[in-house]
């Protein structure tokens, strides 16, 4: 089946870094528009996040976009700080173009980052945060090893900017940013959805418990059977159940 179709777009943040993105126009309510968010690596161009841009615009217009770093995005990713800047831009564009709610939709690093911009910046109608970690440095399975020498260490930093199109930033972060479970404590009276699949490889089942428990109402939780981690393994159904919760609490 064809994908819906989707229209270049291209906005900076506030910091001056060029976002690249695509607006699917709504094949659902006229009003909403959700912002999607990819996890590390990943992009926009993607074949799985096209597909759930796909799914998602049968309740609303969907702006997805590459983080900093990733892609034709200008700048380089800090793996989730100055990425709300990025969303921030996104849903300033979403306002722009006349969606009147906005929810934001993010997958593992843009779970985070979701999450984080809610709770930092504010100015959404709801969230929906899938695959997502609930604090830094997790270095306790082996796909998230990898992960940290890859942002770490030159040569993993080299391989990534090569094989996967991300240019990753240099040095540590100074200072600090606010975690995401820190972050969820912040985000009420915004509804927050944490989706987590109970198959993923990357972050253990305390992860979306740490952000959930953190959080105020109203939130939900919803642990997925047999889910592994983030864009590639989630399915229509789950996207489609995303995109009903959105479109009924925002």
């Amino acid at each position: 089946m064809p994908f819906a179709p989707s229209f270049a777009v291209m906005f900076r943040t506030r910091d001056n870094v060029r976002i690249d993105a695509a607006h699917t126009p709504s094949r659902g309510a006229d009003d909403l528009g959700i912002v999607l968010a990819h996890g590390f690596t990943g992009s926009l161009r993607e074949r799985s996040t096209r597909r759930i841009a796909h799914v998602l615009s049968g309740f609303g217009g969907v702006i997805s976009f590459d983080f900093r770093g990733h892609g034709r995005s200008g700048g380089e990713s800090t793996v989730g700080d100055l990425e709300i800047l990025d969303m921030d831009a996104a849903v300033r564009h979403a306002r722009a173009i006349g969606y009147t709610r906005v929810a934001l939709v993010g997958f593992s690093m843009g779970g985070a980052v979701a999450v984080r911009h809610a709770g930092v910046l504010g100015g959404v109608d709801a969230v929906a945060s899938v695959s997502a970690p609930a604090r830094w440095y997790y270095r306790g399975t082996r796909p998230m090893r990898q992960v940290h020498w890859a942002i770490e260490r030159p040569l993993g930093r080299w391989i990534t900017r090569v094989g996967k199109r991300t240019r990753i930033m240099k040095g540590v972060w100074d200072p600090l940013p606010l975690a995401p479970y820190e972050a969820a404590a912040k985000i009420s009276p915004t509804p927050l959805l944490v989706v987590h699949g109970d198959a993923d490889a990357f972050f253990p089942l305390d992860h979306p418990y740490q952000i959930y428990e953190a959080a105020l109402e109203p939130k939900e939780l919803w642990i997925e059977p047999g889910y592994g981690h983030a864009e590639s393994a989630a399915t229509p159904e789950l996207i489609r159940r995303v995109g009903e919760w959105v479109t009924t609490r925002s």
